[in-house]
């Protein structure tokens, strides 16, 4: 069914909650800049293509490829860092295919909003993490995390697509969502290198 878009049309607030918390990650705003150390520049876009929402994200890191692993696939300690995440738990795994579970809440203006989702994640372990929803107050979700090494750094890159199940508001509607994803993958990166600086011994700029 396709986006409407007309002006002063009223806005579900549970779908378009719920859509922008899980629209992980969650990511599509103007290049910017991380200020941690071994950081370098955030690359970020977010497009629509019919239903969808599409976002792309991007960050270069000289970090340990396997600190950066051992943070994306952290699901039971995300909410510790990643905005309005209340809590975040692996319901069960087999393999590499694991059902994770997450809560939050999502706000905007004077408004905020409990959401949850149920995701069934599929590791490629040191490579890829690829999650869907299965379940939760959001339509539809996929997501994908990549990390690769060079001997520029380790490239971490995230990809996912959604369907809000509402019509985005006039001006503001896209606005919203690049602020919650930007700091939603800012905060991943940041995790990331806080707990690489750790594991090298040298305190966090």
């Amino acid at each position: 069914m396709p986006l409407r878009h007309p002006v002063g049309m009223p806005v579900n607030p549970t779908r378009f909650a719920a859509a922008l918390f899980f629209a992980l990650f969650t990511l599509a705003v103007a290049p910017g800049l991380v200020r941690a150390a071994a950081a370098e520049a955030i690359e970020t876009r977010i497009e629509r293509h019919g239903e969808y929402v599409t976002v792309n994200a991007s960050a270069l890191m000289q970090v340990d490829a396997r600190i950066a692993w051992e943070v994306l696939s952290d699901y039971d300690n995300l909410a510790q860092f990643i905005p309005d995440m209340k809590s975040s738990r692996v319901v069960s795994r087999s393999g590499d295919r694991v059902v994770v579970e997450q809560k939050g809440e999502i706000g905007f203006f004077f408004y905020r909003q409990p959401v949850d989702v149920t995701l069934e994640v599929l590791e490629q372990p040191q490579r890829r993490i690829v999650a869907r929803r299965i379940d939760g107050n959001i339509r539809d979700l996929e997501t994908r995390y990549e990390l690769g090494t060079s001997d520029a750094g380790v490239r971490f890159d995230y990809t996912g697509r959604f369907i809000p199940g509402f019509s985005l508001p006039p001006l503001i509607g896209m606005p919203i969502v690049r602020r919650i994803v930007e700091r939603r993958f800012r905060a991943m990166v940041e995790e990331i290198v806080r707990r690489d600086a750790l594991a090298r011994g040298r305190p966090k700029d």
